[in-house]
């Protein structure tokens, strides 16, 4: 116990809030919001899976965010080590969540390779169709090339992080922002406008499309994947924890809507496939950018704020899983980085052929877009249900309240009331899901 107590007090921290805060962001709105997001809106409809995806953000996902961020901070420890102080078999879990995470960070890292790839493309101005930076073994390469990186930024610990996310955060917004600004002055812009404000009746009532949405949140504010956990267990002692998660999400989601905005009316103007899956983003904007008279210098920029803050997500996903290593099987941190990045070559390589000559695929699709779907999805909604329930069931609900750190109960009532009842409406969704598959 008074090793424990020790090791606590020496953990190092963020500086201050606004530390975490930019920390946070810049993990999570790297590839949630900028690749995933509108490709899923892409593929499910428009405006219907917006409003589904909005509305799921603030009511659920929003406090159970808090909530893991408050569960973080009072165990002060790795994701395992949190979740084992809840009950006996929350060490099950912990490990799950570490292992969801390997797995997700695992195709990460060769999407930022991607990013990566195409920033270096466009300083040598040789920006390529997607089909042609895939034709070779470019997935391979880069791919190797971050997760190297990555062991060397996280070899430095929470403050390299932090330090990144400061400098990267607030230049992406206003790349962003930018190209919103050229993308409205595009013939496509009136098709994009209707296709994220209007949608047909009855497509909220189809369970599928609230199935993704709630994937999407889960996925837009990292929940149930350990960052949440994990970054909360470094936030300074005066830090109020719902001011600090909602200015996340907020910045999360912002940032998530803005990357509709840029995408869409660029696919709608070129006669592109809204839905065209994980390389929409990949497809349009090299050739958005090589009809544009200065649009090698805004590729330059974006692809290189884009793989920026890719790269941010990924040493998130990292360090969750280094964390538990270096707590768990009481390594070193470099050893645990080491044994890592050695997990990563070995795992992330099947993502990375899959977008190669050797096109490796599972059940139809690409093997990178088959590990989305499901852990992007799937398993991001059952790992964030069960931690919820776990935390709201067995944590007294004084200890949750004095880790938030805020006066106010309002917000300690709420995550309460959604967390214990989450698990009971998970089930009653798959029923609903169950008989609409039977009509």
């Amino acid at each position: 116990m008074v090793a424990r107590h020790l090791e606590q007090q020496n953990r190092k921290q963020w500086s201050s809030e606004p530390a975490f805060v930019f920390s946070m962001a810049a993990a999570a709105v790297g590839l949630g919001n900028l690749w995933r997001f509108p490709y899923m809106v892409g593929e499910n409809g428009g405006a219907a899976f917006i409003v589904a995806y909005l509305l799921a953000l603030v009511v659920v996902a929003m406090p159970i965010m808090m909530l893991e961020v408050a569960a973080g901070r009072l165990r002060q420890g790795s994701v395992v080590t949190t979740y084992r102080g809840a009950t006996r078999l929350g060490v099950v879990y912990g490990w799950a969540v570490v292992l969801l995470t390997i797995v997700i960070t695992s195709y990460y890292l060769v999407i930022t390779g991607w990013t990566l790839g195409y920033a270096v493309d466009a300083v040598r101005l040789e920006l390529q169709d997607f089909d042609d930076f895939t034709a070779g073994y470019n997935s391979v390469w880069y791919f190797l090339i971050v997760t190297a990186l990555a062991g060397v930024v996280l070899l430095r610990g929470v403050r390299a992080i932090e330090a990144l996310s400061k400098l990267l955060m607030p230049l992406l917004v206003v790349m962003i922002a930018a190209l919103v600004g050229v993308a409205a002055t595009m013939p496509g812009w009136s098709e994009a406008v209707a296709f994220m404000t209007t949608w047909e009746a009855g497509a909220l009532r189809a369970p599928e499309l609230w199935f993704f949405a709630f994937g999407q949140a889960f996925y837009t504010l990292a929940i149930g994947q350990g960052y949440l956990v994990t970054y909360g267990s470094y936030i300074p002692r005066k830090t109020n924890v719902p001011r600090a998660t909602l200015i996340v999400a907020a910045t999360e989601t912002s940032i998530a809507l803005l990357a509709g905005w840029m995408i869409f009316p660029f696919v709608f103007s070129y006669g592109m496939d809204p839905g065209a899956g994980s390389e929409l983003a990949f497809s349009t904007l090299p050739r958005v950018f090589d009809e544009m008279e200065i649009g090698i210098w805004l590729a330059i920029a974006f692809f290189g704020m884009f793989f920026a803050a890719a790269f941010s997500s990924c040493l998130a996903g990292l360090k969750v899983i280094i964390a538990a290593f270096a707590e768990e099987l009481r390594l070193s941190n470099a050893r645990a980085v080491g044994v890592t990045a050695a997990l990563m070559f070995g795992l992330g390589l099947p993502s990375a052929l899959s977008f190669s000559p050797v096109q490796l695929t599972v059940a139809g699709m690409p093997f990178l877009d088959f590990l989305d779907q499901f852990g992007g999805t799937n398993v991001i909604i059952a790992s964030g249900v069960i931690g919820a329930g776990l935390l709201c069931w067995v944590l007294p609900p004084a200890r949750v309240v004095y880790a938030l750190g805020a006066k106010s109960r309002w917000w300690s009532w709420r995550i309460f009331i959604v967390g214990r009842s989450l698990p009971f409406a998970a089930v009653a969704f798959l029923v609903w899901r169950l008989v609409s598959g039977a009509d």
